[in-house]
C-alpha cells in the first residue's frame, strides 16, 4: 500500500511534520433548543442543520444522542446530506443514558462502555470529532470512594480500544456529582493517559460550592472542546459568571478549538414550576443562544 504524505515524510531523517494549528470555530450545542425539541416538538433532528445556519448563522453543530429517533442508515445519510447542503460541519454527539462507566460491578461498567460504541459509530460516520460521556455509578458520596477513578479509567480505556479504528476521542464532560468532579475528572484522565481521552469543560456545570472558574482552570489541560454555557436571566443579566472572562481564560491557557454554545433564557433562578409557557420555548432559546454567540463573536472577534 503506498505511503501517504505524513507517513512518508516521517520515515525522513530529521524532518517531522507539526500538527495542524487548531482553528477557533463557533459551534451550536443541540441541547440549547431542548425544551422546543421535547416539549414544543418543533423541529426534529434532520431540521438541526438548517437551524444551525440559517436562525445563527453557525456553522458547526453538536448533537445530543436523545435526538436522534431513529438512527438508521437511512437517517443518517439525510442527516448527513442536510449537513452538507447547509455548510454545516458535525463536531460531536452529546451521549447521555447509557449506562453508568464506574460502576462498582465491573460486568455493569463494562456494559456501558459497550453500549457507547453504537454512539462511536454513528459519529465517525457523521464525520465528528469525538463523543461526549458522563462518569456516574458507585455510592453517592464519590468522594469517599477510593476506587472510582479507578473503575472509570477500566471503562474508557475499553472505550478508547474499541473507537482506535475510527480515529475519533472520547471526551467526558463536567455534568453534574461525579461527573463535575473536576480533581476526579483529572484523576481518571492521568490514568487513562491517552492522546484521544479528554475533556469538555462546561462554564455551568459546576457542584455546589465549587468556583466555576476554577473547575474550569483545573479541567483546561485536557480540554477537546468547550461548552460556552450562557444561563440568561429573564432581564437579559448573566448572573453566575462572566462569559468573556470565563472564555479569555481558556484562550490564556491555550485553548484553540471549537466553542460550543448551550444556552437557555429567561431560565436562570426558576424552579420547573415557574419556567416561562412552551409557547415562548423557541424564541426564549434563540434569544439565549444569539446572547452568548455575541459575547463569544466580541472575544473571539469574529
Amino acid at each position: 500500500m503506498p505511503l501517504q504524505r505524513r507517513e512518508f515524510a516521517a520515515t525522513l531523517p530529521g524532518l517531522a511534520l507539526a500538527p495542524p494549528a487548531r482553528k477557533d470555530v463557533i459551534s451550536l450545542a443541540a441541547w440549547s433548543l431542548y425544551r422546543s425539541f421535547f416539549q414544543a416538538k418543533r423541529w426534529t433532528n434532520l431540521d438541526l442543520p438548517r437551524i444551525t445556519r440559517e436562525e445563527f448563522g453557525i456553522t458547526a453543530l453538536e448533537f445530543v444522542n436523545q435526538f436522534f429517533d431513529n438512527p438508521m442508515l437511512n437517517s443518517l445519510q439525510k442527516l448527513k446530506r442536510a449537513g452538507a447542503d447547509h455548510g454545516v460541519e458535525f463536531v460531536r454527539i452529546m451521549v447521555d443514558n447509557e449506562g453508568n462507566m464506574a460502576a462498582e460491578d465491573k460486568a455493569e461498567r463494562m456494559l456501558s462502555a459497550v453500549a457507547h460504541r453504537k454512539w462511536v459509530d454513528i459519529a465517525h460516520y457523521l464525520g465528528c470529532s469525538d463523543i461526549r460521556c458522563n462518569i456516574r455509578g458507585g455510592p453517592k458520596d464519590w468522594k469517599q470512594d477510593k476506587d472510582f477513578a479507578k473503575r472509570g479509567a477500566e471503562a474508557f480505556r475499553d472505550l478508547l480500544d474499541y473507537s482506535k479504528g475510527s480515529g475519533l476521542d472520547i471526551v467526558i464532560e463536567n455534568h453534574g456529582g461525579a461527573s463535575s468532579d473536576a480533581d476526579l475528572l483529572a484523576s481518571v484522565m492521568k490514568l487513562v493517559n491517552d492522546p484521544r481521552f479528554g475533556t469538555l469543560p462546561d462554564f455551568g456545570n459546576v457542584n455546589p460550592g465549587d468556583d466555576h472558574y476554577a473547575v474550569i482552570r483545573k479541567l483546561m489541560p485536557w480540554a477537546k472542546g468547550v461548552s460556552v454555557k450562557g444561563m440568561w436571566a429573564s432581564d437579559g443579566s448573566h448572573p453566575a459568571y462572566d462569559i468573556a472572562k470565563m472564555c479569555r481564560m481558556c484562550l490564556d491557557m491555550g485553548f484553540h478549538g471549537y466553542w460550543g454554545i448551550e444556552s437557555s433564557f429567561g431560565l436562570w433562578g426558576r424552579d420547573r414550576n415557574s419556567q416561562p409557557p412552551v409557547s415562548e420555548a423557541w424564541a426564549n432559546e434563540c434569544e439565549g443562544v444569539r446572547r452568548t454567540k455575541t459575547v463569544l463573536d466580541s472575544v473571539l472577534k469574529k
